[in-house]
């Protein structure tokens, strides 16, 4: 009876082994490294200063003419000005058009 007992707690265990595997996967390939780009683009954003030359995520480049708190001026041309937000710069793709250069 007693063994029986074992056998029968032993299986439920393994059945909700299954799951807490499959939330841990998850939260290690996909949450946690999504985080860590979001942060890392957080603090990208909050770098930025006037003269650097960045790459918005919809592929404008240019150059950081003013910044007011969270809005920055990109020229994009001569006299040719362009308002965002700076969480609108893409820190991969202004690395990517760094290293072509």
């Amino acid at each position: 009876m007693y063994l029986s007992f074992i056998l029968q707690s032993s299986a439920g265990l393994s059945g909700l082994l299954f799951p807490v595997l499959m939330l841990a996967a998850f939260y290690f390939f996909f949450i946690r490294p999504q985080m860590k780009k979001q942060k890392e683009q957080n603090a990208f954003s909050a770098d930025l200063k006037k003269g650097d030359i960045v790459v918005t995520a919809s592929g404008i480049i240019g150059q950081i003419n003013k910044i007011e708190g969270n809005i920055i001026t990109l020229e994009i041309d001569s006299k040719t000005y362009v308002s965002m937000f700076a969480s609108a710069v893409s820190k991969e793709m202004t690395e990517q058009y760094n290293k072509s250069k």
